[in-house]
């Protein structure tokens, strides 16, 4: 079975003792709950090793926000995967619309960036989504489509099953409109098609797809309630304990 997952994505916020304060505010919040979901925070690179040491990880996973595409090497102010990995973190975040919209990250840089996590055992949470222009010209499942089968689809069956996909409705961030969740759940269901058309109904059954715009307290429950719908991957809220915690108790 699948798991439910939310996961936070802190972006290029907080000093180490606010992200430390921010951290140990979630792991007290946690303890004592049960919650039906797995919890992630995505903390920059600064953070990883204090965070990790100071929190319960078997409660909440630590994420990288990011990681290089070459190994090692003369390649200044990059972090490599085997860095993130020794820090304790066990995920990385790959192919955020940011990146891909600001630092020009292609799908080949993409599919290295992959390759490298899963060779350190970091499992990476691999966004995918469309702009504006694109949903409005209906090219939604096009883009993602392309998206996935140009990064993602040599891999074999075994890693592709190690992967959380995250949507991200890039035209529904910062701009005024709203995916519904009526949306959401139709290209959820049409990313696992295509999943199941390249990898088999199993291994589409047992990916589990986050969606990542714009979730927040008010309208988690209605997105995680859609089948296809296996959690969050959440920004701003997520710098909040009081904001993040009712959107991992939304399940």
């Amino acid at each position: 079975m699948r798991k439910n997952i939310v996961a936070g994505n802190w972006k290029m916020n907080t000093t180490l003792p606010e992200g430390l304060a921010l951290a140990k505010g979630l792991d007290e919040a946690l303890k004592g709950k049960s919650v039906n979901c797995d919890v992630i925070i995505g903390t920059p690179f600064t953070h990883l090793a204090s965070i990790a040491a100071a929190i319960d990880t078997t409660k909440i996973g630590v994420a990288a926000e990011n990681l290089a595409d070459k190994e090692s090497g003369a390649y200044t102010g990059e972090v490599s995967a085997a860095m993130v990995a020794s820090t304790g973190a066990k995920y990385v975040i790959l192919g955020h619309s940011e990146r891909r919209a600001y630092y020009h990250e292609t799908p080949e840089i993409l599919k290295q960036k992959v390759l490298l996590a899963l060779a350190h055992g970091l499992t990476p949470i691999f966004c995918i989504g469309e702009v504006l222009a694109e949903r409005e010209a209906g090219k939604h499942f096009e883009v993602v489509d392309s998206q996935i089968t140009a990064s993602l689809f040599d891999l074999s069956t075994a890693d592709f099953g190690k992967l959380v996909l995250a949507y991200e409705p890039v035209w529904a961030i910062g701009t005024g409109k709203t995916a519904t969740a009526a949306q959401a759940q139709e290209i959820h269901a049409h990313i696992r098609q295509t999943i199941a058309a390249k990898y088999g109904k199993e291994v589409a059954e047992n990916t589990s797809i986050l969606y990542g715009g714009s979730c927040n307290a008010g309208n988690a429950k209605e997105l995680f309630s859609n089948p296809d719908v296996d959690g969050g991957l959440i920004g701003g809220a997520s710098l909040s304990v009081d904001k993040f915690l009712p959107i991992v108790e939304a399940f």
